[in-house]
């Protein structure tokens, strides 16, 4: 299969040492390649299926809410304001939470949405339950927030971080590329994507074992 036309040039960002997990320990999806396609359970209990919404460009957003790189960007509304810029073009999000039962960011399906509500993450689409790994292993997520966007052709057309800077300092905001929205503006003008992999950076996913 032809690589897909929104990839255009490999880059990575630095990665914070500490607390990140650094080393290709899980297999992860080719860009310019179909995404991975799932099944799962929905927060609010219904079954979504990632074919159904072909035709729509799609954001993954692995999560957990009590690491400190998720709090800076919710936090901050950088995260909320990206979750805007994506469902105002007509972009599908998805926030996906893989914390297994027991670690870190573990919650079910009334909580999820009752953090998204505290949080005024209104324009999340779906929060998406994966306390079994399976989604998060297809993916290769290994941090959160670790960003995957698939295009309306269900072609994967970035994964990494959600911007350049990998810090938890709500200052290094305004200093930052958001490769997320980037990504968004480039597909919107039918431009290559300026950046398709890049490095994510943030707390480990609490996979089970």
């Amino acid at each position: 299969m032809k690589p897909s036309p929104f990839v255009s040039r490999l880059t990575t960002a630095a990665i914070l040492a500490a607390g990140l997990l650094t080393g290709a320990a899980l297999a992860a999806p080719q860009v310019g390649q179909p995404a991975p396609t799932f099944s799962a359970t929905t927060a609010d209990g219904n079954t979504l299926d990632l074919q159904s919404l072909r035709g729509r460009t799609v954001v993954l957003e692995w999560t957990n809410h009590d690491c400190p790189f998720v709090r800076k960007h919710y936090r901050t509304g950088n995260m909320q304001a990206t979750q805007l810029a994506a469902t105002s073009q007509g972009a599908v999000w998805l926030q996906i939470i893989s914390s297994a039962p027991g670690t870190q960011g573990h919650v079910d399906g009334a909580t999820a949405l009752r953090l998204n509500s505290e949080r005024r993450a209104d324009r999340i689409s779906h929060v998406v339950l994966d306390p079994d790994g399976k989604v998060g292993r297809l993916y290769g997520a290994q941090v959160t927030p670790h960003m995957y966007v698939i295009d309306a052709a269900g072609t994967l057309v970035y994964m990494g971080g959600i911007d350049s800077i990998p810090s938890a300092n709500d200052g290094d905001l305004a200093n930052a590329t958001n490769y997320v929205r980037a990504t968004l503006t480039a597909l919107q003008a039918g431009q290559p994507v300026p950046n398709p992999v890049t490095r994510a950076y943030g707390c480990t996913v609490k996979y089970g074992s």
